[in-house]
Formats: structure tokens, C-alpha cells, sequence
């Protein structure tokens, strides 16, 4: 405790997770920690479980057996997704779901919100407390320049940096991040790692992806997953040179 507040041991707790799915298992004792403020980067072969672990730590799915703990002492088996969102549990798919029809500031604001319902009435009155807030990610996004520009109108990987700012302001403590330089530049590719490791420490954040110049960028603690269980950890370095990881996944 400091000041009465929790410090949390972990971020994220699991251990002994399997999730089956008509006897194939998808997760197979799946263990993994995650502290807080880390950036941890998700490695693996396709089929050895790395969506269906995002989908147990977000309540999509609900593991057979196993434990998931949130800040030490949260059982996450116990809740659904729209309460562990509300738990401070950040979720970014690989495509970007921005309302192309509105405008970059527009989108933040409704994700600040939290209802699109309430959207129409409440942008126009907009506190200097919640325009300050969406200027600071405009900036922490690299989108400071397209605040009133359709959302339509940006580059593939501007949608990806206004998703992840979307959901930056909704104040998540873990942020599951799937694939992100999927379909994006060179340029885009290293400005995105810069932005993930710049939010990080504030947040936890952890990257599922495929792209190993990416994961290098990213210059973190990687799991490498196989078969629903974790295959190696360590540094970049270490799991290459690992030679269970070079059979299942890096010499293919």
C-alpha cells in the first residue's frame, strides 16, 4: 500500500489456463504475468492461442479451467466483457473500427463518452477539461495535425494510432493490442513501436503480432506461445536463439 493506495504485485495473473474447444485445446495450461506499466510482446505460430487468450483476459471467453487475476486479486473468470472493460481492460482488434464518418476529435470524444447515444447532445458541451484531455492524445497519437479531418480520410495506419488513442482515453490499466503493423509502412511500422513503448509505464501494454522487425522495435520481454502454452520467454534475442522456438515457429 502507498497512501492508501494498492500497488498492484501484477498487472495480470494466469496460470494453468485451458480453454477446449470440441477436445482441441486452444489454451493448454497457459501461464503468464504481466506487471504493471510493462510492454510485453506476444510471439507464435498461428493456432497456438494467442486470440483465444486475449478473448479469456477480456471475458469473451470463459476458460475450463485455470486462473486470470487483474491487479492481483481481480478474478476476471467472474466477470463479462462490458464489466472488465469498465475494469480498466483495453482492447485493440487488428482492424481499426473508427467512425470513418466523423471527424478525428469527434471520435475520441464519443470514446470519451462512452455512448454513442449521448454523442449528438454532449459534443457540443464539452468541458476545457475533456478538450485539454483530447488534445493530449492528439499529440501522444501523432494526430495533432488531422483533429478535424475525417477519420475516413486517414492513412491506414493513422486509424490505427486514432484507435489506440480511443481507447488510451478511456484510462485502461492493460491494454491487449492485436497485430497493430499489420498492413502498415516502414515509417508507420517504427513510429508505431515508438508510440507502444511511449505508453507503456503509465499502462500496461501487451502486443500480439508476427512482424519480427516490429517485436525488435518494440525492444521488450516477448512469450512465445505454442500449442496453448508458453513455448520460451525472455528477450528478443534469447527466444531466437531458443531452439524449440526456431523448430515451431522462426524456421518455418
Amino acid at each position: 500500500m502507498e497512501g492508501g493506495i494498492h500497488i498492484p504485485t501484477n498487472i495480470l495473473y494466469m496460470d494453468g489456463v485451458t480453454v477446449s474447444f470440441d477436445g482441441f485445446k486452444a489454451l493448454n495450461a497457459l501461464s503468464l504475468v504481466v506487471a504493471p506499466g510493462e510492454l510485453r510482446a506476444i510471439i507464435g505460430p498461428n493456432g497456438a492461442g494467442k486470440t483465444t487468450m486475449m478473448d479469456v483476459i477480456t471475458g469473451k471467453l470463459r476458460p475450463d479451467t485455470g486462473e486470470v487475476f487483474f491487479r492481483d486479486s481481480i478474478d476476471l473468470t467472474q466477470y463479462d466483457e462490458a464489466e472488465i472493460a469498465n475494469l480498466g481492460i483495453g482492447r485493440k482488434f487488428q482492424k481499426p473500427t473508427v467512425i470513418e464518418s466523423l471527424r478525428v476529435e469527434e471520435n475520441l470524444y464519443l470514446a470519451m463518452a462512452g455512448d454513442r447515444r449521448v454523442f449528438s447532445t454532449l459534443f457540443a458541451r464539452q468541458t476545457p477539461q475533456q478538450k485539454q484531455r483530447i488534445t493530449e492524445i492528439l499529440d501522444l497519437v501523432g494526430l495533432a495535425e488531422k483533429t478535424v479531418d475525417l477519420a475516413g480520410s486517414l492513412s491506414h495506419g493513422q486509424k490505427q494510432w486514432l484507435e489506440i488513442g480511443m481507447l488510451i482515453i478511456q484510462e485502461p490499466e492493460l491494454l491487449l493490442v492485436d497485430e497493430p503493423a499489420a498492413g502498415m509502412t516502414d515509417h508507420e511500422t517504427e513510429l508505431t513501436a515508438r508510440l507502444l513503448r511511449d505508453i507503456s509505464g503509465e499502462r500496461s501494454v501487451v502486443v500480439v503480432e508476427h512482424d519480427m522487425e516490429f517485436i525488435k522495435a518494440l525492444d521488450c520481454h516477448v512469450t512465445v506461445l505454442h500449442e496453448g502454452h508458453q513455448l520460451a520467454e525472455g528477450s528478443l534475442a534469447r527466444v531466437q536463439e531458443d531452439e524449440r522456438v526456431i523448430e515451431v515457429y522462426l524456421g518455418r
